[in-house]
C-alpha cells in the first residue's frame, strides 16, 4: 500500500482527503504543520506528500526545501495545494526547482487529484 502524507493546516481538509485518500485503497497520513511534516517525512518515508502552500510558521516551500536537501526525503514526490489565486506559471517556476512535483489548485476535484497522484506513485 503507497503511504501519502497530507499536510495542511486546516483540520476539515485533512479529514475530507484521508477520508477519500484510504477509500482509494492508499495508506494516508496527516501533519497539520510544516515542523510535523518533517518528522513524519524522515520517520515514516511517504511515497507521495500532499503539501498546503500557504500555513503558518513554515509555509510549503519552506518544507520542501528542507525535505530535498535531506538525501533520505529528496526523492519524495510532492504535490502541493493551494487555494490562493496565484498565477499557474508563478506556482510552476516556484516548484520547478524541487524536481518531481505538481500542483493543484483548491478546491479541486478528488478525480482531478487523484490523477496527479496515480501520475507519480500509481
Amino acid at each position: 500500500m503507497k503511504k501519502i502524507l497530507i499536510v495542511d493546516d486546516e483540520k476539515e481538509i485533512r479529514e475530507i482527503l484521508k477520508k477519500k485518500l484510504d477509500k482509494s485503497g492508499y495508506g494516508a497520513m496527516t501533519a497539520s504543520s510544516g515542523e510535523e511534516a518533517l518528522i513524519i517525512c524522515r520517520t515514516s518515508l511517504p511515497d507521495l506528500v500532499l503539501l498546503d502552500i500557504a500555513m503558518p510558521n513554515m509555509d510549503g516551500y519552506s518544507v520542501a526545501v528542507e525535505l530535498k536537501k535531506d538525501k533520505i526525503t529528496r526523492e519524495i514526490p510532492l504535490i502541493f495545494l493551494t487555494a490562493k489565486e496565484l498565477h499557474p506559471g508563478s506556482i510552476d517556476k516556484r516548484i520547478a526547482e524541487f524536481g518531481s512535483c505538481d500542483f493543484i489548485m483548491k478546491p479541486c476535484s478528488f478525480d482531478d487529484l487523484k490523477g496527479k497522484i496515480i501520475k507519480f506513485i500509481g
